[in-house]
């Protein structure tokens, strides 16, 4: 740390990796996969009880309704856990908004459950990195941000149940808390290396049912109507919208029966990733002129399901003084912070939508994340805390990113 004056080197001097460590080894051990409820729900209580060192009022918000579609074309209600939402000091000056996610992409069922620690400085295990060690990074910061004092400082935290399946029973609370913030953390995982998240594309899922009409494929083929057909046309005509600024990637057909009959229903799914805005509205003219098109020339009929959940999150000036702020943050550190673009999504891309800067990759760094080889590095853990106990400090100072 380089001449950081003596208030700066008390605030990150309380840090004790040690506890977050111990924090972060028992948050691993709970498996809490999305759709894993009773996992999330023991998950929710754990970081209730761990947050609660912090001032403010703390709740469980029940989630928001969302919807999905089945193989049979029905559509059903997806049940969410609760998220917990801080508050602390609202009528503050100087307002934050730090987040997180309890879930991971471990199923209850899944073979990767337990923790290894290697010999390089690493340990391995569900969520250690994504993001398990990212919020013992944020209620360390905190802590150290509460004990040096910070009665000018208001902030919300949203620790979301659903992060991993898109957030579409948060997106609601999460664009509510991101009112009238200055900036805001939110704690996914920087890479090995440190570098973090600068732009991010957006993501839209959908599921578009397809209905044609049965026949036997032998005595009758002509009076049938082929939706797998149908569905596989229209997964082609999707493809060809692909452009530098829009992937799009169809990426599977449930549907189909025997071999003598004409399938009736179909259903595709289909990822878009656009890079800017205007693409959103380019994606939604594809998807609505390839459905008029193959419905009529197949003789279907095409219902249409999702959206874009994660609109593109660019690096505007906001977002620049925020990265500048955190690089400084982290020079005086001894840290080396850079960033670059990527092609992931999270819920920085929905805070940035309500116009608030975020640096969104402020937890442990670590890597091989949504894989059984996930792994945090240990020494990270008081050293990200650091980073972002600084960059707190330093916007409640400035009022502003």
């Amino acid at each position: 740390m380089r001449g950081l004056p003596d208030d700066e080197y008390a605030l990150v001097g309380t840090i004790d990796q040690a506890a977050m460590l111990d924090q972060v080894e028992r948050w691993a051990a709970v498996n809490s996969g999305t759709r894993n409820l009773a996992g999330v729900g023991r998950m929710a209580g754990l970081l209730a009880d761990a947050f609660a060192v912090l001032p403010g009022d703390i709740t469980l918000v029940e989630p928001e309704a969302a919807e999905a579609v089945a193989a049979d074309g029905s559509v059903a209600a997806i049940v969410h856990g609760r998220h917990l939402h801080l508050r602390v000091r609202p009528e503050a000056p100087v307002q934050m908004l730090f987040t997180g996610h309890m879930d991971t992409v471990y199923p209850a069922d899944h073979p990767f459950q337990t923790l290894t620690h290697r010999a390089d400085g690493t340990i391995n295990g569900p969520g250690t990195a994504d993001m398990k060690g990212g919020l013992a990074v944020m209620l360390a910061a905190l802590r150290a941000v509460e004990a040096a004092g910070a009665s000018r400082l208001g902030y919300e935290v949203v620790i979301n149940s659903d992060e991993e399946t898109g957030s579409l029973s948060s997106a609601a609370l999460l664009a509510r808390a991101a009112r009238g913030k200055v900036a805001a953390l939110t704690y996914e995982p920087a890479l090995p290396d440190g570098t973090l998240a600068g732009a991010r594309g957006g993501t839209g899922n959908f599921s578009i049912v397809v209905r044609g009409r049965s026949a036997h494929a032998g005595r009758n083929p002509e009076d049938g109507r082929n939706a797998i057909v149908a569905a596989a046309a229209l997964a082609v005509r999707l493809a060809e919208a692909r452009a530098p600024g829009l992937a799009v990637n169809p990426a599977r057909i449930d549907g189909g029966g025997p071999n003598n009959v004409v399938p009736d229903l179909a259903v595709l799914r289909v990822n878009f990733r656009p890079a800017a805005a205007a693409e959103i509205a380019r994606a939604r003219a594809a998807i609505d002129d390839a459905v008029a098109q193959v419905a009529a020339s197949h003789d279907v009929a095409i219902a249409v399901h999702g959206g874009f959940n994660r609109p593109p999150k660019p690096v505007d000036a906001g977002a620049e003084a925020l990265f500048g702020l955190v690089a400084a943050a982290g020079a005086d550190l001894g840290i080396p912070i850079a960033w670059r673009a990527t092609g992931g999504v999270c819920d920085g891309n929905n805070i940035a939508a309500a116009g608030v800067p975020v640096v969104d990759t402020m937890g442990v760094r670590g890597g091989a994340i949504h894989s059984a080889d996930e792994f945090m590095i240990v020494d990270s853990l008081a050293e990200r805390a650091a980073l972002s106990a600084l960059t707190i400090h330093r916007i409640l100072r400035k009022g502003h990113a």
